[in-house]
């Protein structure tokens, strides 16, 4: 089948291999190219198109594109240039107008990182993680103009492990999502693919993260605490003042689940087995590993080692 495959981050990265591997990709779509390094005199091509173009050295002649915009009719052109049957989408970073999905004859598909209708929206292995959800998994949707609202084609759950992190999780969303979308294109190319509508009603959000979100508030349980230091793992990560005044980012922890009257915030214990600190529901967060501004990650051993706390 003609592919033009759509995606930018390492998410999307087993799902492009998996179509190569089976199937004519015609065209791959990007985001642009980004400044980097300390004067963002750099610029760094997404992994996808670093991919891609390793595939071209060994044979293949996949064009690479990378518009800043799909709504000029710049994009459309190339589109119907391309004359691909299905256009797969696996985190691209941007909106596809109602003229590039009504494009392909077979429609456009996403590959999301969530069990929809739940976490619809840019950051949904983030927020599985935040709101404490003990499995979640990968659909493959029909894309339609509402975002991540489209019937359902395939849809796979895996259970989220109590230590695994956004960034560990997202790895083994993308093989999952890989496994998944070749399936998917299978029962399309075949005509036995079944498309089933969403129930909107169950519909929740997974908005865009921002660094408003990693202040700690010790009020809450310990378990969100650590749900919150894992879900803003690896970004923007989540951050508290208590220990020494400053941000401290926080990268690992655990529940303790020991009564303390201490208030919500107060350190109860300080030496090589962590960073006790209360919690709002009277237990405790040890914190195993930080990140002091302008240092490198360390255990909490070893900053206490330097930075000793009495308690």
């Amino acid at each position: 089948m003609r592919i033009v495959f759509m995606g930018t981050p390492e998410f999307a990265i087993p799902s492009l291999k998996a179509l190569i591997g089976g199937h004519e990709v015609v065209g791959v779509f990007c985001q642009p190219d980004k400044p980097v390094g300390r004067h963002q005199n750099k610029l760094e091509p997404p992994i996808v198109k670093r991919c891609t173009l390793n595939y071209n050295t060994i044979g293949y002649n996949i064009p690479v594109y990378q518009p800043e915009t799909l709504r000029d009719g710049a994009a459309l052109a190339i589109l119907k240039e391309l004359d691909p049957e299905l256009i797969v989408v696996a985190a691209y970073g941007r909106f596809l107008p109602d003229e590039i999905l009504n494009l392909p004859p077979r429609g456009c598909i996403n590959v999301h990182s969530s069990l929809l209708p739940k976490y619809r929206g840019s950051a949904p292995i983030n927020w599985a993680i935040l709101n404490g959800e003990s499995e979640t998994g990968v659909t493959i949707q029909r894309m339609a103009h509402d975002m991540d609202a489209g019937d359902i084609i395939l849809q796979q759950s895996t259970p989220i492990h109590q230590s695994e992190t956004a960034g560990m999780l997202y790895g083994r969303l993308a093989e999952l999502g890989g496994k998944l979308v070749v399936e998917a294109v299978a029962q399309i190319e075949a005509g036995t693919a079944r498309y089933t509508p969403q129930d909107h009603a169950k519909a929740t959000p997974a908005p865009m993260l921002s660094k408003a979100l990693s202040p700690v508030d010790w009020t809450r349980s310990a378990q969100e605490i650590y749900n919150q230091i894992r879900g803003l793992d690896p970004w923007p990560g989540a951050s508290t003042d208590v220990i020494s005044g400053e941000p401290i980012k926080l990268w690992g922890g655990q529940v303790v689940e020991k009564h303390t009257d201490a208030l919500p915030g107060a350190i109860a214990a300080a030496d090589k087995n962590g960073i006790d600190v209360a919690c709002g529901d009277g237990n405790v967060l040890r914190i195993l590993e930080l990140q002091p501004p302008g240092k490198k990650k360390m255990t909490a051993a070893a900053y206490l080692a330097g930075h000793p706390i009495q308690v």
